[in-house]
C-alpha cells in the first residue's frame, strides 16, 4: 500500500507539472502555449506566402503535438481570432455571436506579416526533440513584440490558473520604448469587442476592470447596443436581458438582433418606459456590464511566475534587446565573412594566382601552392584562409575569372564595409537600436491596431435603488386581509423592499414579506417593519387586574418567525403607534379613595426592548380604561 501511495504521488506530481508547463500556462518569452507554438512553427516551415488549408496545418502539427487533432484545431482558430499572428480566409466563427468556425477542411490560414517579421529567426531559436524524437521544435520563439500582453491568455492547470487580459499593440510598443528610455508608463487592456472600460482598479493586472457595452439611444423609445463586453456574446447578452425582463427588473417590448459584421441589438420599450431611464437598469441587471478579474501567472525559466503586466513588459523589453543583439552579432559575422571572401576572390583573380596551379597534378600540391601564394596577402585579409576557403577559389569557373570586374568588386566590398560599420555602431548601443526597431514597427503596423475599448470612469450602480418602487399596502381589520391588492380601512405607502410587521391579538407578532393578498388570523395591527417605529402597548394582568404599559421598537427579527410581545397572563387593552396617545384609568370604587380616575400620557414611558415587562400605571384596581 505504501508503494502504491508513493507511486500515485510521483505520478500526480509529474502530471501536475506537465499540465502547468506544457499545456495550460503560456511562456513569458513568446506568450504562447506549447500547442500554439507548434502551430506557428509548422506554418513557418510551410511558409510560401500562400494560404494553407487548416486541416493540412493541423495534420502537420501532429508531428510535434502528442495529442489529437481537435485541440490543435481549436487552438489554431482561437489564435487566428486574436488578430495578430495569423491571416484568415473563410469562416473562423464570430467573436460577437459565438458561432463556431467552419470545419478545418473549409478554412485557410497563414502567418501574418507581423508574425513573420517579429517571431522567427532559426539562427537564434533554441530547439529540443519533439515528443517522439523524430523532429525538433522550438523551446520558445524569439518574439520581438510583447505577444503575451497583446493577445492575452487564459488557462487552468492543476492548482493554479491564469487570466491575462489583451492590450493594445501601439500602446504596448510605446510603453516598451518608455521602458528602454527609463521613463514611466501605464498600460491598460484593450478588447477586440470594444466597449467602455473603467480601469481604476486594474492595478497593473493584479486587480479588475469594469466593462460596459456601448449603447446608443436611437430615440426615446429605442436603444441600440453597438459593442458588447469581452467574454460575452450577443446570444448570452440577449438571454440576460430576457431573464431580467422576466424577473421584473426591466420592462421591454421587444428585442431584435441584427448583428452581422458589427454588433447591432435593438431594444424597443413599452408605454411608460423611456430609453434614458432604462440605461442604468441594463447595466445593473444584464451582461451590458461585467467585471473582469486579472490573475497573471506565466512560465519563466521553466517555472511558474506570478507577476504583473509592468514586470512582463520590462522582461519583454530586455528580451528584445537580447534578441536584437544576437541578430546583430550574426549579421556582423556574416558581413565580415562576405568581405573576407570577396577580398580573397579579388586577390586570387587580380594577381593571377590561378596561373600557379594550372600545371599541378595533385589536389594536395594545389592547396600547398595556393596556401603559400596567399601568405604575402595576409594583411589584406580579415583572417587566415582555410582549406575550405581555398576549395571555394578552385570552384570559380574560367568564364567568371575572365569577366571579373575589379572596380565592381571594390564597390561591393565598400557597401559591405559600410553595412558592417552600421552594425557595429548599433551593437555599441543596442537599446537605441531596439527603440528604432520598435518605432519602425509602429510606423508600419500601428495603423492596423487602433484602440477599440474606450477608457472612462464608470459610476457604481446602486441596483437596489434601481429596483426600489413605491407600493401601497392595504389592511382590512374586519376581514384580516392585508397586501398590495387589498382595499381596506387602513392604507400606507412603502417600498417593494420593505417587510410587514404583524401584531396578533394573542400577544404574538411576526415579520413577513409584503404579499399581494393574504389572510392573517386574529390580526390586530399591520405596519412597516422599519426598525424605528415605536409601538405603544397597554395590557392588564389577568391575575391582579393591574394595568401596565410599555413602548418598544422591533429592531431584530427573522422572517416568518413568531415572537411574543405579551406573556400568557396578560390581556391586551391597547396597541398603537401614536406618539401622543393618552389614556384615562377609571378606578373601582373603594372606601377612603381620594380620586376615582387618572390620566396617563404614554410618551412619558421610556422605550425599551420588546420582551421588557411594562410599567405599572396605578396601584388601585382599574374598572375601565378609556383612550384619547
Amino acid at each position: 500500500m505504501d508503494d502504491l501511495k508513493e507511486q500515485m504521488k510521483d505520478h500526480f506530481i509529474k502530471y501536475a507539472s506537465y499540465v502547468v508547463l506544457d499545456r495550460a500556462i503560456p511562456s513569458v518569452v513568446d506568450g504562447l502555449k506549447p500547442v500554439q507554438r507548434r502551430i506557428l512553427e509548422i506554418l513557418w516551415r510551410q511558409n510560401d506566402d500562400k494560404l494553407h488549408k487548416v486541416a493540412n496545418v493541423v495534420g502537420q502539427t501532429m508531428q510535434l503535438h502528442p495529442h489529437g487533432d481537435a485541440p490543435i484545431y481549436e487552438a489554431l482558430v482561437n489564435l487566428a481570432n486574436k488578430g495578430y499572428a495569423l491571416d484568415r480566409q473563410g469562416n473562423f466563427g464570430s467573436l460577437y455571436t459565438g458561432d463556431p468556425a467552419a470545419a478545418a477542411r473549409y478554412i485557410e490560414t497563414r502567418l501574418s506579416p507581423l508574425a513573420k517579421e517579429t517571431l522567427f529567426n532559426p539562427e537564434i531559436t533554441e530547439k529540443l526533440p519533439s515528443y517522439d524524437g523524430r523532429n525538433f521544435e522550438p523551446v520558445t520563439l524569439p518574439a520581438k513584440i510583447p505577444l503575451l500582453l497583446m493577445q492575452g491568455a487564459e488557462g487552468i492547470a492543476v492548482g493554479m490558473s491564469t487570466r491575462i487580459l489583451p492590450h493594445n499593440f501601439v500602446e504596448l510598443l510605446e510603453a516598451e520604448i518608455a521602458c528602454l528610455e527609463g521613463r514611466n508608463f501605464k498600460i491598460y487592456p484593450d478588447f477586440l469587442t470594444g466597449g467602455i472600460m473603467d480601469k481604476s482598479e486594474y492595478d497593473k493586472g493584479l486587480g479588475k476592470i469594469k466593462l460596459r457595452a456601448k449603447i446608443d439611444i436611437k430615440d426615446p423609445k429605442t436603444l441600440v447596443i453597438r459593442e458588447i463586453c469581452y467574454g460575452t456574446t450577443t446570444e448570452s447578452l440577449i438571454r440576460s436581458i430576457d431573464e431580467a425582463a422576466k424577473k421584473g427588473k426591466i420592462k421591454i417590448e421587444s428585442i431584435n438582433d441584427y448583428t452581422s459584421e458589427v454588433v447591432e441589438i435593438e431594444i424597443k420599450l413599452p408605454r411608460g418606459q423611456y430609453a434614458e431611464e432604462l440605461l442604468d437598469a441594463l447595466y445593473g441587471f444584464t451582461e451590458c456590464e461585467v467585471t473582469l478579474h486579472s490573475q497573471i501567472i506565466v512560465i519563466k525559466e521553466g517555472a511558474p511566475w506570478e507577476t504583473n503586466v509592468h514586470e512582463i513588459l520590462h522582461f519583454n523589453a530586455l528580451k528584445l534587446v537580447e534578441f536584437l543583439k544576437k541578430e546583430l552579432q550574426i549579421e556582423r559575422d556574416r558581413l565580415l565573412e562576405k568581405i573576407f571572401y570577396k577580398t580573397l576572390e579579388r586577390i586570387f583573380i587580380e594577381n593571377r594566382l590561378y596561373k600557379k596551379i594550372e600545371t599541378l597534378k595533385t589536389l594536395e600540391k594545389i592547396h600547398e601552392t595556393l596556401e603559400t601564394a596567399l601568405k604575402q596577402y595576409r594583411r589584406k585579409l580579415l583572417r587566415e584562409p582555410t582549406e575550405e576557403d581555398r576549395e571555394r577559389l578552385l570552384q570559380i569557373p574560367i568564364r567568371r575569372i575572365s569577366q571579373f570586374d575589379i572596380d565592381k568588386n571594390k564597390d561591393e566590398i565598400s557597401v559591405l564595409e559600410q553595412a558592417h560599420q552600421d552594425v557595429e555602431k548599433s551593437l555599441k548601443n543596442v537599446k537605441k537600436y531596439a527603440i528604432g526597431y520598435l518605432n519602425q514597427l509602429l510606423l508600419k503596423y500601428g495603423k492596423d491596431f487602433p484602440r477599440k475599448t474606450r477608457i472612462k470612469a464608470i459610476e457604481e450602480i446602486d441596483r437596489r435603488a434601481i429596483e426600489t418602487k413605491e407600493i401601497k399596502v392595504g389592511f382590512d381589520p374586519e376581514t384580516g386581509f392585508a397586501g398590495t391588492k387589498v382595499s381596506g380601512a387602513v392604507h400606507f405607502t412603502c417600498s417593494n423592499f420593505d417587510k410587514l410587521l404583524i401584531f396578533h391579538k394573542d400577544g404574538t407578532y411576526k415579520v413577513v414579506n409584503i404579499p399581494e393578498k393574504h389572510y392573517f388570523e386574529n390580526v390586530l395591527w399591520v405596519g412597516v417593519a422599519d426598525k424605528k417605529t415605536v409601538i405603544n402597548v397597554v395590557y392588564k394582568s389577568k391575575e391582579t387586574g393591574q394595568v401596565f404599559a410599555k413602548r418598544f421598537i422591533v429592531e431584530k427579527f427573522i422572517l416568518e418567525k413568531v415572537y411574543s410581545y405579551l406573556d400568557a397572563t396578560a390581556e391586551l387593552q391597547h396597541i398603537s403607534t401614536d406618539p401622543d396617545a393618552t389614556l384615562t384609568l377609571i378606578f373601582a370604587p373603594k372606601a377612603g379613595q381620594k380620586k376615582d380616575s387618572q390620566v396617563v400620557s404614554l410618551k412619558d414611558i421610556p422605550v425599551k426592548g420588546v420582551q421588557t415587562r411594562g410599567i405599572r400605571l396605578a396601584t388601585q384596581k382599574v374598572k375601565k380604561i378609556t383612550f384619547s
